[in-house]
């Protein structure tokens, strides 16, 4: 192997060094002048001048990880289940906290099980001998 075969492990990435001043005059390759000429400069994103253009919401606002409650009605209950049937939130298909309301009429016996219940929903579903566990 001779000098003039050897070979860098490392690539250059461009054939110029920029930003050092002089000999290449004005801006030494750093472009325009202002903000972007300077070091460490830093320009803010786009999209921050559209969220600053956007109104702020004034007055109370809700919490934002507020736990989101599903309802369902016993007499929606009635036509989807079979008497003797457990009722969770899995078996309603829902994620997450299930609450019972008192519309409609109930005369098919359920154990409801995860559930909350008002109390509307707990007479109609106990009178029938229905059992609630919460």
């Amino acid at each position: 192997m001779q000098l003039h075969q050897l070979k860098s492990r490392t690539t250059r990435k461009s054939g110029k060094t920029i930003g050092r001043g002089g000999k290449r005059g004005k801006t030494s390759g750093k472009g325009t002048k202002g903000q972007r000429a300077r070091a460490g400069h830093r320009i803010r994103p786009e999209i921050r001048d559209v969220i600053k253009k956007l109104p702020k919401l004034r007055g109370y606002q809700a919490p934002r990880f507020a736990k989101i409650v599903q309802v369902i009605n016993v007499g929606d209950l009635e036509k989807r289940f079979e008497t003797g049937a457990v009722i969770n939130p899995k078996a309603l298909g829902f994620k997450g906290k299930v609450k019972i309301l008192g519309d409609g009429e109930v005369s098919k016996k359920f154990a409801i099980e995860g559930c909350a219940v008002s109390k509307s929903a707990r007479l109609k579903i106990e009178a029938v001998g229905g059992t609630i566990n919460v």
